[in-house]
């Protein structure tokens, strides 16, 4: 694509904050063309094993970060991208953000982080919680089971399973086990709004947000009366969530003084509304259309779909009306794990001499389908869909005295589109149809993999023609908030692309991997719906032995075992 520019030419700043780092990149908004980027990676990171504050160790499966590292982000990011792109500052328009969901935090009324504040910097439930904290499975576990109890009628839109990642179980988490900081909590916000509040002073919520993370369905949230019989003191959690809800592409507000400062971009800049990484990439990738199925493969992969009809899929994330864009039903599946998966085993349990994606990928690609004699489950950061279970852990089938690092690195790439297909046959079963894949986010550069999707799913495969698929997504949104472009969908049009048809499933490697994935639904029935509840087992066990040794967090009641559990 051409970068030479025109007298006339605007543009926009995309930003895409990461589980590890923000993107920023400069858009031109005639055509998309990518001027500059720049990274900022957070300070803090992921506070998985100790607070970064104090050094306190955190409990099993907790996941924590810093919302100063965001704003860092705009005080770093903004600014080298536009440096390296050569565009003057007051050649931009807007500005738009994505966030990784559910990611959520607890403020006061003015938006100012409990983490913040000097008596609570050392309680880690005063701190943001990032997608992948997954200690609230028994908080979970108790919303799905009043739900179906009393018949609540949004449970269905969420496939009969609320996430432990979503907001209310991390809110109820937070209210059982720091009630004083939960009381304190004025409001409970994603972080994707709570930037966009940072960026223009005015408080938002998305409605991707509400619908998918915060239960918003027909225009309201659940009862106070259900929420106060999952705890009276939880009655009020809705007043803490409830505010203005904007449409996506939406204008948020204006850039203020401040946040001007930060970016070096003038001031009344039009802020986007905030949106979800997944969901802005599917504007980007071109593929609004129903049935094209975007999968943002990175860390966790996120699958999102528009529909025509509205329908009930078990097992997904959610179904929301505009939750992807405008005029469709958004469908939302996805899975906890997949980079992840592969970076653990490169990391942690790949042999000396075998710690090399390159290395692994080469070798597993000389091999015919099945050569390894392994059936792997990718569950290895739980289930998001279709079980709906972050206590479910990882299972390898087949492992024998000659299985070879590149067998079982072969088998983990392999789990991961099984568990793709599952995804796209439950939406399919439920009258969703799935016609084409398109592939967005850092795992694209892998052709092993990508092909073995193809084959997998028996669907031919896109790629999304930007390395920066999130970033170029609220870009895009960013140009429909300044008034450039009259919708998403013409933007998206305009600036977004994507090489349809990339990979191409073989007939004969699609039979053989048929064959497999029986085998592992077959796994994923018995060991996920009931068959042998022994990971549940184990992972009660593991975190019975773990909390007997680390302290419970500054500020927290101690927990009963059957939470612990």
């Amino acid at each position: 694509m051409s970068v030479s520019s025109e007298p006339d030419d605007r543009y926009v700043v995309g930003v895409d904050f990461g589980t590890l780092s923000g993107r920023a990149l400069v858009v031109r908004v005639r055509d998309g063309a990518e001027l500059g980027t720049a990274v900022h990676a957070y300070r803090s990171g992921v506070m998985d094993s100790a607070l970064a504050a104090d050094g306190q160790p955190l409990p099993a499966d907790w996941a924590l970060q810093d919302p100063d590292d965001y704003r860092d982000v705009l005080r770093h990011a903004v600014p080298a991208a536009l440096a390296a792109s050569g565009v003057a500052p007051e050649r931009v328009i807007g500005i738009g953000i994505d966030f990784t969901a559910c990611t959520v935090l607890p403020t006061l009324a003015d938006g100012t982080p409990l983490c913040e504040l000097p008596d609570l910097r050392t309680r880690p439930h005063a701190y943001v919680k990032l997608w992948k904290h997954h200690a609230a499975q028994h908080q979970a576990d108790r919303i799905n089971a009043l739900a179906h109890e009393r018949g609540e009628p949004w449970i269905g839109r969420y496939g009969g399973k609320i996430s432990a990642e979503w907001q209310y179980a991390k809110a109820l988490q937070l209210l059982e086990e720091d009630p004083e900081v939960y009381g304190r909590a004025e409001r409970w916000i994603e972080a994707a709004d709570w930037i966009v509040w940072q960026l223009c002073g005015v408080e938002t919520r998305n409605v991707c947000t509400a619908g998918y993370k915060g239960i918003h369905q027909d225009g309201r949230y659940p009862s106070r009366e259900y929420l106060a019989a999952l705890n009276p003191d939880f009655a009020d959690f809705v007043e803490k969530i409830d505010g203005p809800l904007a449409p996506l592409g939406g204008r948020a507000g204006g850039l203020t003084a401040q946040a001007a400062a930060w970016t070096g971009l003038p001031e009344g800049v039009a802020v986007a509304v905030g949106n979800v990484d997944a969901h802005v990439t599917a504007a980007a990738a071109q593929a609004l259309d129903p049935g094209r199925l975007v999968a943002i493969m990175g860390t966790s992969t996120c699958h999102v779909v528009n529909g025509t009809e509205l329908a009930e899929v078990a097992g997904m994330c959610g179904v929301v009306d505009g939750g992807i864009s405008a005029g469709h039903w958004g469908y939302e599946a996805g899975q906890s794990g997949v980079g992840d998966i592969f970076g653990w085993y490169v990391d942690h349990a790949a042999p000396e001499g075998y710690a090399s994606h390159e290395l692994l990928t080469e070798q597993a690609a000389a091999q015919p389908v099945g050569a390894h004699g392994l059936v792997a489950l990718d569950w290895w950061n739980g289930n998001r869909s279709l079980l709906v279970n972050h206590d479910l852990s990882g299972v390898i089938v087949g492992l024998t005295l000659a299985t070879r690092p590149a067998d079982v690195y072969r088998a983990l790439l392999e789990s991961t589109a099984y568990g793709t297909r599952m995804i796209i046959e439950a939406f399919a079963e439920a009258g969703v149809p799935v016609d084409e894949l398109i592939v967005a986010g850092g795992l694209t550069g892998n052709r092993l993999l990508m092909q073995i999707y193809a084959d997998v799913t028996n669907r031919p495969l896109g790629i999304i023609g930007s390395a920066q698929g999130p970033a170029l997504g609220s870009a895009i949104h960013a140009a429909v908030a300044a008034g450039a472009h009259p919708d998403v969908a013409a933007a998206s049009a305009a600036m977004g692309r994507v090489e349809r048809d990339a990979y191409l499933p073989d007939p004969e490697r699609v039979r053989a991997y048929d064959a497999l994935y029986a085998e592992y639904r077959r796994l994923h029935d018995h060991f996920g719906r009931g068959g042998d509840d022994v990971l549940l087992r184990l992972r009660a066990i593991r975190n019975a032995a773990r909390s007997a040794s680390v302290p419970t967090p500054a500020g927290e009641a101690a927990l009963p075992q059957e939470v612990m559990a």
